[in-house]
């Protein structure tokens, strides 16, 4: 067994993340005399969470052109998720196909009642059966471990934050700050270019460890953690051969939902990884059953 801390981690970085948000509205709020722009940020923190939160589900599948398909059609899909569901002693999400051979997967909705797996055409051609298992155990673990809801909130509030940060560097280039001293529009300009790198570093972070943790999990329901394995090393493969296109808006803030980034990975530094690399995965699988190093 591993136990990495990841609860812990992702606690922290969420509040890291808030506490960005919030150091933002203090700059503002310094700089305008007025308190209200901490509250204000974080309201409108609130609000985006509470919406990417309810329709995860609907701009997942829509962005991926994901279809809904019946047990007649994926016989297979069905047993294995009707399968790991009645393991997990949790309900049967709803299944789709999205109709691209990037091989990708993932799963999405506010709550295990209210879910949703997807995979695509790709995964299905190159995966046989057991791999196919294991990365659908993994899938399933972001549900029952209410990844989505971190996930949304780390979007939303990464996303406030960079607004907030455009607002401030607008006011402290054309504002000034305030007559009485009391703005510095260094500081404010500074706190405008630092910020949104530093909320993408969170959230891309909270997003490496929840994968870490749905990998663990995932093995664990499927008992099988080379399964997952070996999927992992095929899916990176095959998306380095077919990714998906990195100019569609929509496949971009989906990405950080799928088991493997869909895009080809460049010279991506490790900071900004919306995924562990796979290496590194691999051989915590490894280390479950007992291959690892001693």
């Amino acid at each position: 067994m591993h136990h990495h801390n990841n609860g812990l981690k992702t606690v922290m970085l969420l509040g890291g993340l808030w506490a960005v948000l919030l150091a933002i509205g203090w700059v503002v709020a310094s700089g305008t005399g007025s308190s209200a722009f901490i509250w204000i940020f974080a309201l409108i923190g609130l609000a985006s969470t509470a919406y990417s939160y309810w329709n995860s589900d609907k701009l997942a599948l829509r962005a991926m052109r994901a279809i809904p398909v019946t047990e007649q059609q994926a016989p297979g899909y069905y047993r294995i998720v009707r399968e790991l569901s009645q393991r997990a002693r949790q309900p049967m999400p709803r299944l789709y196909i999205a109709p691209t051979l990037s091989p990708n997967a993932f799963a999405t909705g506010r709550n295990p009642e209210n879910s949703a797996v997807c995979v695509t055409e790709g995964i299905l051609q190159m995966l046989d059966e057991r791999e196919l298992r294991g990365v659908l155990g993994h899938e399933l673990m972001h549900v029952y471990n209410r990844d989505i809801l971190t996930s949304s909130i780390a979007a939303a509030v990464a996303g406030v934050i960079t607004s907030a940060a455009q607002f401030l560097q607008f006011a402290a280039i054309f504002g000034g700050g305030r007559g009485d001293g009391r703005g510095n529009p260094l500081v404010g300009l500074l706190m405008a270019f630092l910020a949104p790198v530093a909320a993408t570093m969170i959230q891309l972070a909270v997003s490496r460890t929840r994968e870490y943790d749905a990998d663990e999990d995932g093995a664990k329901l499927t008992g099988d953690p080379l399964a997952l394995a070996s999927a992992l090393h095929k899916i990176e493969l095959g998306t380095s051969a077919r990714p998906l296109n990195p100019a569609d808006q929509k496949l971009v803030n989906t990405s950080h939902l799928m088991i493997a980034n869909p895009f080809r990975s460049g010279g991506v530094t490790g900071l900004f990884r919306t995924h562990p690399p796979t290496a590194d995965r691999v051989a915590r699988l490894e280390g479950m059953a007992g291959l690892g190093r001693r």
